[in-house]
């Protein structure tokens, strides 16, 4: 991953602190939230074509990275509940919540809640709020195992995550994250996480959505939220990135910079 210049602050949450790293004082400020396996760093490539200005945030879910010594539950409840709590210690009054994968359903959660300062929704490549037949328990099982080693990790790169070609550092990073958790973190969200029926939820949200899905995903393709999240939350944009895979955050950095630059631009103006 590229570096980035960030502040850091430790954020108080249930069992401990959340390390967050922030920068800029724009606002409305953009809440990073990661895929499953992700962490703060894997949206360095994205923060760093924002212009200065604009206002960020990003963390390492519990249970992951940094993060890692918090205790469970990890649930997808828990998460929406320490990402309340790192908006209300930073005092952010206007902010967009921009989730990748499972940092997508987390966002979605979040946003049902209607908190005051929500400004939109940026939703890259999200699990849907409905989840399709293809989660069946077989697969969950599967997927539970694929941060089970190096290898493992690695075949999920090549086999599902990616659609383009990936530098090796990016590569070794998103490896080194993906095995940076303890088995309960690493396989609440393919046992329990991923076949959560949040429907109820997403039909709450008021805010503006923009959804942005990769032409190539193999786990989150582009019909599969047109039938099973847009209609959920109707007054949603979705937009597809050409070429990128499941991974759009470190495939197509800047075409989400862009989306977000745009999206907190225009909100902000709302």
């Amino acid at each position: 991953m590229m570096t980035t210049t960030f502040t850091t602050q430790d954020v108080p949450v249930r069992g401990g602190t959340i390390e967050v790293r922030h920068q800029g004082g724009g606002t409305p400020a953009a809440v990073f939230l990661p895929y499953w396996g992700g962490s703060a760093a894997t949206w360095d490539a994205v923060v760093e074509r924002l212009p200065r200005e604009r206002g960020t945030v990003r963390y390492d879910p519990r249970g992951w990275g940094a993060s890692r010594g918090l205790p469970g539950p990890y649930g997808l409840e828990q998460l929406a509940d320490d990402l309340a709590a790192v908006v209300r210690e930073l005092r952010l009054e206007r902010y967009v919540l921009v989730g990748h994968s499972m940092g997508g359903k987390i966002a979605q959660l979040a946003a049902a809640r209607r908190p005051a300062g929500l400004a939109g929704l940026v939703l890259v490549a999200p699990a849907p709020a409905e989840p399709p037949a293809t989660v069946t328990p077989d697969y969950r099982r599967f997927l539970a195992g694929a941060y089970d080693s190096a290898q493992t990790v690695e075949q999920a790169i090549d086999t599902a995550l990616t659609a383009t070609a990936i530098p090796g550092a990016v590569r070794e990073a998103i490896v080194r994250d993906s095995l940076a958790a303890d088995d309960p973190a690493r396989r609440e969200w393919p046992l329990n996480g991923i076949v959560a029926d949040i429907t109820a939820a997403a039909r709450a949200i008021e805010a503006p959505v923009l959804v942005l899905a990769g032409e190539h995903d193999r786990v989150e393709p582009p019909q599969m939220l047109r039938d099973h999240l847009l209609p959920h939350i109707p007054h949603a944009r979705l937009d597809v990135v050409a070429g990128s895979g499941h991974l759009l955050p470190v495939e197509a950095p800047d075409a989400v910079a862009t989306a977000v630059d745009r999206f907190v631009a225009a909100v902000a103006e709302g």
